[in-house]
């Protein structure tokens, strides 16, 4: 069974994710399910096939262990690890021909450097999983050189902890434009390299020296590892969750594998080209009731 375990932090687009992801599986005819590990999770939009909070839930931990949401969440994940057996049997009940998405929680302290949510991970893979991690991160996180450094650094700690295939991906890419003119262009944020000149951008901006040094050993840190890479992802657009699906069919092998060909998906290389496309259609369309152009022009004359 192949299989996306869909984390990141609180905000950045998960359960949206799934739910989109979820219906591109379908029209593909890959029996997708979906797996709620998020005991916190309430309004789920997606068909839910498997849910923790049938096995246990974060109110009834808080208030029976007398925890804060943060330590319950941990409780409850921690107790799906040790009781591992009752997922894989429901997993098992689903057949092997089937393609599963787990919605994991937001705590990102379960990536970093907790140990369950990477043993319940292994579990899987012991169990003929074939699993590929999908982490998202906001947009929003490039609109800024210290918070584009904050997300490559918990990027990359997520990945030397959980060790499995990784795709990180900038979700709400339709957004962008909402959060302010970048600093570069957008393959600067993709590709992650040189990121020496983002530390320039600091001299523009009142930040002490202190946090500028800081700043500049994190960023040599992070291209040490040379692992950091995203791919960008506007979930409402089909092309772009079929680009997205491709990279992580490479990523778990089910590309690879000895699959109906018509079930895979086939898109062409990822180049510079699609950049440009994609800063004209997410970063260039700005509000045209914005721009200083004459009255008696329409939209569409603008447009032109």
């Amino acid at each position: 069974m192949f299989a996306q375990f869909v984390i990141g932090p609180p905000g950045s687009g998960k359960t949206t994710y799934c739910t989109g992801m979820q219906d591109i599986l379908q029209s593909l005819k890959r029996n997708p399910i979906v797996i709620n590990l998020d005991p916190a999770n309430e309004n789920i939009p997606y068909h839910c096939d498997i849910d923790i909070k049938s096995l246990i839930t974060i109110e009834d931990t808080m208030e029976l262990l007398e925890l804060g949401p943060n330590g319950g969440l941990i409780y409850c994940i921690e107790y799906l690890e040790k009781n591992i057996d009752w997922l894989l049997k429901k997993l098992h009940k689903m057949g092997q021909n089937r393609y599963a998405i787990f919605d994991c929680p937001g705590q990102v302290e379960l990536y970093t450097h907790h140990n369950s949510m990477k043993n319940i991970i292994s579990e899987l893979e012991k169990n003929s999983f074939k699993i590929a991690v999908v982490n998202l991160i906001d947009a929003y996180y490039c609109s800024e050189p210290h918070k584009f450094i904050s997300a490559l650094l918990l990027s990359l700690s997520t990945m030397v902890q959980l060790e499995f295939p990784h795709i990180n991906i900038l979700s709400k890419i339709d957004l962008i434009q909402l959060y302010g003119k970048l600093s570069f262009n957008l393959d600067f944020y993709t590709n992650v390299m040189d990121l020496k000149y983002l530390m320039k951008t600091f001299d523009k901006q009142n930040t002490s020296k202190e946090f500028q040094r800081l700043n500049k050993v994190l960023c040599q840190l992070i291209e040490d590892y040379s692992l950091v890479s995203f791919a960008t992802l506007n979930i409402m657009d089909k092309e772009s969750v079929i680009n997205v699906l491709n990279q992580i069919d490479k990523a778990n092998g089910y590309s690879f594998g000895l699959l109906d060909e018509n079930l895979i998906v086939h898109s062409e290389d990822w180049d510079s080209d699609k950049f440009i496309s994609l800063e004209e259609k997410y970063m260039r369309d700005t509000n045209l009731d914005n721009w200083d152009l004459p009255d008696d022009l329409t939209k569409e004359d603008k447009k032109k």
